[in-house]
């Protein structure tokens, strides 16, 4: 493809990088501020889903990268979570250019909407683990692979459902859950992106220009998620929930 990139183009694009990386490291979501500028750059909605995980790809892993420094993560225990989620993303991803996925946005706002009143209104959801409720193997065949799966097939709220399902099943607190979320979230990206560049629709030129902004701002979320907890994570994943949800809604 080609495009006219201007200096004030290229300005947009950054800065739209670094707020959905920031953003994304601390809630998820950031492909709102992320898949409407590429639009608006003039790609194609295929174009745009896949350099979307182009970009998005850096920023999951700036914050990946943070939360493993500083011990939150351990990608040991987490290799089977990895190599289902990375499988199921594929997969997806493998799908979704062949089949038509418009019938899960009428179901998707409402499990977004759930999530966002489980988050506002359960007690439970806090800095401390809790009770773990599944094994990390039934967790990674399940939740690895299936939320995996969704994110190459559709996406919008995938770091939302890691979320609830690492609070839920795994007992993790919500800074723990996030750190892992991120490292799930990078691994999904990059099985998609690997698929999209095979298919020829990520366009290099925009994807690097948002990527630069993403590293600094995953970088910059992550950090804010270790500084402030739940006290951020808690607001910032109901209201990207619910403006995700009125997104699909609203189309």
């Amino acid at each position: 493809m080609e495009t006219d990139l201007s200096l004030q183009l290229a300005a947009l694009l950054f800065g739209a990088g670094l707020l959905a990386g920031a953003i994304d490291a601390i809630a998820g979501g950031g492909g709102l501020i992320a898949l409407p500028m590429l639009l608006f750059a003039g790609l194609s909605p295929a174009q745009a889903l896949a350099t979307n995980k182009l970009q998005g790809s850096f920023g999951t892993f700036s914050a990946s990268l943070y939360f493993v420094r500083r011990g939150l993560v351990d990608l040991g225990r987490m290799r089977t979570m990895i190599l289902c989620t990375f499988g199921g993303a594929a997969l997806g991803t493998v799908l979704v250019q062949r089949l038509d996925p418009s019938f899960l946005t009428a179901v998707i706002p409402l499990l977004l909407i759930l999530i966002a009143l489980y988050f506002l209104f359960s007690p439970r959801v806090g800095e401390h683990d809790r009770h773990q409720r599944l094994g990390e193997l039934p967790f990674a065949l399940s939740v690895g692979f299936g939320v995996g799966f969704y994110d190459g097939f559709f996406g919008p709220g995938t770091g939302s459902f890691f979320a609830i399902a690492c609070v839920g099943l795994l007992g993790f607190g919500l800074t723990k859950a996030t750190a892992h979320t991120k490292v799930l979230n990078l691994t999904s990206n990059l099985a998609s992106l690997l698929c999209f560049v095979a298919g020829g629709q990520v366009v290099w030129s925009l994807g690097l220009i948002m990527a630069a902004g993403q590293l600094l701002g995953g970088r910059l979320g992550a950090s804010l998620v270790v500084l402030k907890g739940s006290k951020l994570i808690r607001p910032l994943v109901v209201c990207i929930c619910i403006l995700m949800s009125l997104k699909l809604l609203l189309g």
